[in-house]
């Protein structure tokens, strides 16, 4: 098949009429007072915006009218240069629409007459008229390229499905130079080569100082609509080498078989609170300043996260726009659905993904712990005691800490949470973790009787914490001293629960603290733990003194494990 770029259309030349018909697409939705119609004329795109109720007669006579300004322009443009030939009269361009063979009469309403499957005659040019086919809405390159990291583009089709798309990259034959226009070919350029046909593309180490082109053509099936060209911003430049994540790859080099599921959970930080002086110059100021910029550490989590493998991956701290910018379009790549459950009054919060060949989501059940505890009347309790102290029921209802609650199919419940974060807040925490697992059991009950529980999170808590029964003496209570101090027992309805992982030495590890804070909870008598993912090891850590580092994009490990669902 032969794929001609939209913006060099090769219009009237012997090669186009030996070629299939050019494409018209055209737009049109019932409801809409607008039709948009798009194609190539005379070597550019056009693009035009007309009434649905409009004659079609308006339309064809705007095109010929257009041909002959451009026309116009050429010959007084010649004859500036002094090469004009005696005037001769300039027959005006034909332009008519045929359907089923016959002419459609000029008079016919613009939303009937642009019907698929017609045919748009200008000059002696044919167009294939494709209503309403499928179109990128959105199609993007990453700005920031590494060599042996993968190389997703954001993509969004209507009328299409992006599984069906069909993709070409190309390396650019000679190296890139900064002074040339980011993002466009140089029309002196030495050509470009083929050099992956998949929807990611891996750069390898030939692509560095080399840019990227991609050829992608919307598809629904087999109908197919307009190709698009995208061209990197800039070169493919060397990645960091070897990563800390690198060595636990080679536990996850395929997708599980079922009934066992690989779960992730993964505090990637957010870019919000990487870039603050604070964590530059106090958190990580062991960190090279570019390890912590957002598109170097975009390409570590995006090669992490995919070579995992996983079934179920709960992230926290997730960055509002990289949730839909960079981590969407690639985990969708690699198969994978998401669900995104932003703070109140934040700009980062939770991201759940599920298989889709394994899963499908049947309901959502999310809550903000808070506004749950002071308005939901199955918490009415725990509220009457934690109001016996106001100080720490205030500082309580104004955290935004949330819960994000899916049910998928198998009857399995996700849950997915970041608690409140200070290391003097263990008593937040604990009436946190009371809500949480209360509305948990609630939701399992009432929705999903008997599906299992995998629950995942940065809980913010050490494995002493507890999290089936706390006692009224539990050390926590008083973590925020004699004012904010209170003694309860909190009971769980949910069986008690064990951490899939274990309890490593540290799941975060930076320069002022180390340990473990993140786990993933499973129901034991439901599943059973097939293979832990090795943490990286001490040595491994503290190659780059703490984390984050070049080699590592987060302060926090991802804890990865596969489960067993018992029959």
């Amino acid at each position: 098949r032969l794929y001609l770029p939209t913006r060099c259309c090769l219009m009237g030349s012997p090669l186009r009429r030996l070629c299939r018909m050019e494409a018209a697409v055209v737009r049109c939705l019932p409801g809409e007072p607008k039709l948009t119609i798009s194609f190539c004329l005379q070597g550019s795109h056009k693009h035009m915006l007309r009434d649905q109720d409009e004659p079609l007669g308006k339309v064809l006579a705007r095109i010929s009218n257009g041909i002959a300004k451009n026309q116009s322009k050429a010959k007084k443009s010649k004859k500036n240069r002094g090469q004009e030939q005696p005037d001769e009269a300039a027959e005006p361009t034909v332009v008519k629409l045929f359907y089923d063979g016959e002419e459609v009469p000029e008079t016919v309403l613009n939303a009937e007459a642009w019907q698929d499957g017609s045919v748009l005659q200008v000059g002696d040019v044919k167009y294939s008229v494709q209503r309403n086919a499928p179109t990128f809405t959105t199609a993007e390159l990453p700005v920031s390229l590494l060599a042996g990291f993968p190389v997703c583009p954001k993509l969004e089709v209507e009328f299409g499905n992006v599984q069906d798309c069909e993709f070409t990259w190309f390396r650019e034959n000679c190296p890139h130079t900064r002074s040339e226009a980011p993002g466009k070919a140089s029309d002196q350029d030495s050509g470009w080569t083929q050099v992956g046909c998949e929807r990611v593309y891996i750069p390898s180490n030939q692509d560095i100082s080399f840019r990227l082109k991609l050829s992608c053509t919307p598809k629904d099936g087999s109908r197919g609509g307009l190709a698009k060209e995208l061209v990197s911003v800039g070169a493919v430049e060397a990645g960091p080498g070897v990563c800390l994540f690198d060595n636990r790859h080679a536990f996850t080099a395929k997708v599980t078989d079922w009934p066992t599921v690989r779960v992730v959970s993964y505090n990637i930080l957010a870019d919000i609170y990487a870039q603050t002086d604070l964590s530059k110059t106090v958190l990580y100021p062991y960190c090279a300043p570019y390890a912590l910029q957002l598109d170097y550490r975009q390409n570590l989590i995006k090669k992490e996260l995919a070579g995992y493998n996983c079934d179920i991956i709960c992230l926290q701290e997730v960055d509002k726009g990289v949730y839909v910018d960079s981590l969407t379009p690639a985990l969708d790549a690699f198969g994978l659905n998401g669900v995104f459950k932003v703070k109140e009054k934040q700009h980062e919060g939770l991201a759940t993904f599920y298989r889709r060949s394994k899963f499908r989501l049947l309901s959502s059940h999310d809550i903000m712990l808070s506004e749950a505890l002071s308005s939901d009347p199955m918490h009415a309790e725990l509220l009457e005691k934690v109001s016996a102290n106001g100080a720490l029921k205030n500082k309580i209802l104004q955290r935004s800490t949330s819960l994000q609650v899916l049910l998928l199919t198998i009857k399995v419940c996700v849950a997915n949470t970041h608690l409140y974060w200070h290391p003097k807040g263990g008593n937040v925490r604990l009436v946190q973790m009371g809500v949480a697992l209360k509305h948990l059991s609630h939701v399992i009950s009432e929705v999903a009787p008997g599906a299992p529980l995998v629950f995942c999170g940065d809980f913010n808590s050490t494995p002493n914490a507890g999290n089936s029964r706390i006692v009224p003496t539990h050390a926590d209570w008083s973590s925020s001293g004699p004012e904010e101090s209170c003694s309860m027992e909190l009971l769980s309805d949910i069986p008690p629960l064990l951490s899939a992982c274990g309890l490593p030495a540290y799941t975060n590890y930076v320069r002022g603290f180390q340990g473990c804070l993140d786990y993933i909870f499973i129901q034991p008598d439901c599943m059973q733990v097939e293979q832990v993912i090795p943490l990286p090891s001490l040595e491994e850590v503290t190659t780059y003194e703490a984390l984050p580092s070049v080699a590592h994009p987060s302060d926090h490990i991802a804890l990865v494990c596969d489960l067993r669902w018992n029959p």
